[in-house]
Order: structure tokens, then C-alpha cells, then sequence
């Protein structure tokens, strides 16, 4: 870690960082939480400096910026001495926004902006088409189709939609003022028990008709995704939760051909957990697992990811943060930009809360190198107190 040494140190106790005080609850409030701020003055200030981080240039984050505060719509207006519009479960605190770098090796990270659209929609039906207007909007400004969305709607789309979610997007910010485009459904639309159901037939209309059948055991489907817009292969891909894994068990989740890196996921589990876990009961957030269809011939995926919520794992985030710094090194990847990222968020000291650094992810796409993505909390509302350390048994005298 000599190389960034320096960084690693400022990490940790960041000089003319000051303590935020608790109120009372014993939930911390963000610094940028503020009375005459506004949800979107705090996105496009951390956003801007995030693509300054990642290498963007003025004119291509000027249109970023500007069109990821415009997908918020009216909530970007409202003031952050408010609680939030409404419970979007895409962060901790209920901001409708959350970052992510991504990191291959030799190449510079790609920004991520991961978006709840119709976060101030009244009812989730009206969510969702608030969302899908956001995502054709964009279609229409960036070129891209939506047919494939289109042609899934009425299955995640109801008109009475059920579970946490309507819609929501991301776009990864490149070089050139276009980004690639994400869209995330919910399985559960039409009810938690039509989930496998939903899953199989949105596979089959899209040309997947052996997917569903290659995917591991799973506590529940969480997310169905699909890429639009430029893309080199286009995935579809299904999101799993797993509620008790241990680090062998995490590795054997994927399907790809050949289920190669079965001992790098296990090392990956055990170094962003710490150790903390591997057998049931031990985490309040499940584990996640993505699989990727881009063929239709085979059935299997061509891609995996294992995600770990690291903010259940760690003490506080200058922990987790010194966790996926290790993942990245291991991976011949350069931690600076991460770290470098922190300040551009938050002013606050990383000992003084965990969520900032929320999820550390893993992913194998067959063709490619890995790739580690660190995924950062906005903390517009609120900030998570650390996580108590585990009392320790008393002597028995």
C-alpha cells in the first residue's frame, strides 16, 4: 500500500474533518443535510465532483449533472431540512440517489449513478410511469430504443404494482457526454408469489427460454435488469438475495460455463466481511448475486457478480473503506480514486458513522478482466452510527 500511503492516513482521521454531534434517536445527521439546501443542489455537488474524480471532463459533467437532477424531478427542488419524499429502499436513509466506481484493471474507474425516478410520485403505479417517461426521455436525448422495456411492461409495469419498487435506472458516465443506461424492475410487481413466475416469462419474451432454469437457489429475486442504449453485448440480468451464505457457499453461486473463480469470490467474501461472517444469522442485509445473459444458445450466463453489504460488516467506514481498498489492490486495481472520492461526498469523519461505503461487489464477465465496483451512499438525510462492537462473554468466577 506505499502508493497510497498518504491517502490511506487522510482516510482514516482527515485533518479539519470535525465530529457530528448526535441527536437525539442516536442517528447522525449528514453535514450536507442542512436547512436552505436542496436535494438537487447537494447531487450536482457531489456528482461534479465525483466526475472530476473519475476523470470527466467540464462539458461532459455540466450534462450529466444536469440530466441526472432533471430525472429527479420536483424532489431535486426540495429542501433537505425535510425527510424525504417518499421510502425509496435504494439507500439506507431514503435518498433516491446512490454512486458507484468501477474498476478494472489498467483503466481509469467508470462512474455510476444509480437513480430512483418516481421517488415523489404519490403511489408506486404512478412511480413507475413517472420512471419510464424519465427512461424514454433519455431515450429520446441520448438515441437509444426502449423496445425491450417496452415489451416487459405490462409484467412489471401492473396497474396495481406491488413490493418496494417501481422502476429505477443508471447511467455510467463515459467519456463524450453519452452513458450507457440501466434499468431495475421488481419481480414482486405482481405479488411476491408470481416472482418466479414474472422472472421466467420476461426471460422467455426477450429469447432466454433456458435462463431461468440455470439459476442458483435463492432466498428471493430481487431485481430484473436490462441494458440499453450502447452497449457492446447487451446483458439481461437477474439480481438474487441470499440470506445465509458462507464464503464457499457465496463461491459456488455462479453458473457461468466452467463456474471459474470459485477460491477469488471466497477470498473476496472473507476479506470485505471481515471474517464476521460464514454460516446464518449474522448480517441484517442478505447477500446479493447477479447473473448475466447475453446468448440465448446455452442458457447460462455469461457473466456473475457477488455483492457484500459491507456496512454490516464493519465497525464504522473508514473500516469499510480499508476493506475495498485491499480488493482493489489485490486486483492490481488503484484504490486513489476511491479514496479520493470520500472528500468529494461527505466532509464528515469516517469513524463517526457506516453505510458511506455501502456494498463491495465482484463480478466475472467470460472475455473480460474482473471487475471490483464500490458503491457510495449520498447521505442526504441521515448518517448510520457505527456498528457496536460484539460484547464479549464475561469470565465465569
Amino acid at each position: 500500500m506505499d502508493h497510497i500511503s498518504t491517502d490511506a492516513a487522510f482516510m482514516h482521521d482527515p485533518a479539519g474533518w470535525d465530529r457530528i454531534p448526535a441527536p437525539k434517536g442516536g442517528c447522525l445527521l449528514a453535514p450536507q443535510g442542512v436547512p436552505g439546501g436542496t436535494l438537487g443542489a447537494l447531487t450536482a455537488g457531489q456528482l461534479s465532483r465525483l466526475c472530476e474524480v473519475a476523470g470527466l471532463d467540464p462539458g461532459d459533467t455540466r450534462g450529466y449533472v444536469d440530466a441526472v437532477v432533471a430525472a429527479l424531478g420536483t424532489v431535486a427542488g426540495r429542501p433537505l431540512d425535510l425527510p424525504p419524499a417518499t421510502d425509496t429502499f435504494l439507500s439506507d436513509d431514503h435518498t433516491p440517489v446512490e454512486y458507484s466506481l468501477s474498476f478494472t484493471p489498467g483503466e481509469a474507474p467508470v462512474l455510476r449513478v444509480l437513480l430512483d425516478p418516481g421517488c415523489g410520485a404519490d403511489s408506486l403505479a404512478r412511480g413507475g410511469r413517472v420512471g419510464l417517461d424519465v427512461v424514454r426521455r433519455m431515450a429520446r436525448r441520448w438515441n437509444f430504443s426502449t423496445e425491450r422495456l417496452d415489451e416487459l411492461a405490462d409484467l412489471f409495469l401492473p396497474p396495481d404494482p406491488q413490493g418496494p419498487l417501481a422502476l429505477w435506472c443508471a447511467l455510467e458516465l463515459r467519456p463524450g457526454g453519452v452513458p450507457k443506461v440501466k434499468v431495475y424492475l421488481n419481480p414482486a410487481a405482481r405479488g411476491a408469489q408470481r416472482s418466479a413466475e414474472t422472472v421466467r416469462e420476461a426471460l422467455h419474451r426477450l429469447g432466454h427460454r433456458r435462463a431461468f432454469a440455470t439459476l442458483p437457489p435463492a432466498d428471493r429475486l430481487l431485481f430484473f435488469a436490462l441494458d440499453l442504449g450502447d452497449w457492446d453485448e447487451p446483458r439481461v440480468k437477474v439480481y438474487l438475495a441470499h440470506q445465509d451464505v458462507s464464503a464457499a457457499g457465496a463461491g459456488a453461486l455462479s453458473r457461468t460455463a466452467g463456474r471459474a473463480g470459485h477460491a477469488e469470490f471466497r477470498d473476496f467474501f472473507h476479506t470485505v466481511t471481515g471474517g464476521t461472517h460464514d454460516g446464518p444469522g449474522l448480517t441484517r442485509r442478505p447477500f446479493q448475486s447477479c447473473h448475466a445473459f447475453t446468448e440465448t444458445a446455452s442458457g447460462l450466463p455469461s457473466g456473475f457478480t457477488l455483492y457484500v453489504p459491507v456496512r454490516d460488516h464493519a465497525r464504522h467506514d473508514a473500516e469499510a473503506l480499508e476493506r475495498a481498498v485491499t480488493v482493489l489492490e489485490r486486483h492490481g486495481m488503484d484504490a486513489g480514486p476511491l479514496i479520493r472520492a470520500v472528500p468529494a461526498v461527505t466532509d464528515r469523519r469516517l469513524t463517526d458513522g457506516v453505510g458511506l461505503v455501502a456494498y463491495v461487489s465482484l463480478a466475472h464477465q467470460q472475455g473480460r478482466p474482473p471487475r471490483v465496483t464500490v458503491y457510495v451512499s449520498a447521505e442526504a438525510y441521515r448518517v448510520r452510527p457505527p456498528n457496536l462492537p460484539a460484547p464479549q462473554p464475561q469470565a465465569v468466577h
